[in-house]
């Protein structure tokens, strides 16, 4: 494989961009932390990537040591990508930029494509404030849920959620304001825009 192009310079965020600073990389292990994904789930959920630039970035991110490929096992005999540690451990950049980027978000524009789960990085601390466990968050464009550990630790997946402590029921419009920092998970409840159901024990 070609040499990756390189910044040349010693310096650690230079290092960093040599890696994951290319277009749709970032993204890639957005979708990643979701879990492991097939390539065609990957390419379904990165609307306007080629298949040639996908094949390529992945290609590139397992020479980086951010990605694995494994092979399923039988019945199911298909290849996933799922992110190494050091994958895993970019969820506090995208954290930030999520929050960098929050403000930015308004109207979704005509040709812009919408998941359910791309926000599930801008709500993280909004719902890890409930403490541990599995919180389902259900938009009009799908559910996504948000798994907080003990150890403040957080995690997210794409889908509904087996085990939920509480189900979230909100839209578009409450979750760019709760990733903006212009309202809380409590204001957005007693204002009516979003509704939470947590079963009895």
């Amino acid at each position: 494989m070609p040499r990756r192009r390189s910044y040349d310079q010693y310096c650690a965020a230079a290092r960093a961009l040599d890696a994951v600073g290319d277009r749709w990389t970032l993204l890639i292990v957005r979708e990643l932390l979701a879990g492991p994904r097939r390539y065609t789930d990957l390419h379904a959920d990165l609307p306007g990537v080629s298949t040639d630039m996908l094949a390529g970035r992945l290609k590139e991110m397992e020479g980086a040591g951010l990605v694995t490929r494994r092979r399923l096992p039988p019945p199911v005999a298909a290849h996933v990508y799922e992110l190494t540690d050091r994958g895993s451990a970019l969820l506090p950049v995208l954290r930030a930029l999520a929050e960098w980027g929050a403000p930015a978000l308004d109207e979704p524009r005509p040709t812009d494509a919408v998941r359910a789960h791309w926000f599930a990085i801008p709500l993280l601390s909004a719902l890890q404030d409930r403490g541990a466990g599995v919180v389902q968050v259900t938009l009009d464009e799908g559910p996504f849920h948000v798994r907080t550990g003990e150890d403040a630790s957080v995690e997210y997946g794409d889908g509904p959620a087996e085990g939920a402590v509480a189900h979230l029921r909100t839209d578009l419009a409450t979750c760019r304001a709760l990733a903006a920092g212009e309202l809380t998970l409590a204001d957005a409840v007693v204002a009516g825009r979003a509704a939470v159901d947590e079963p009895s024990p």
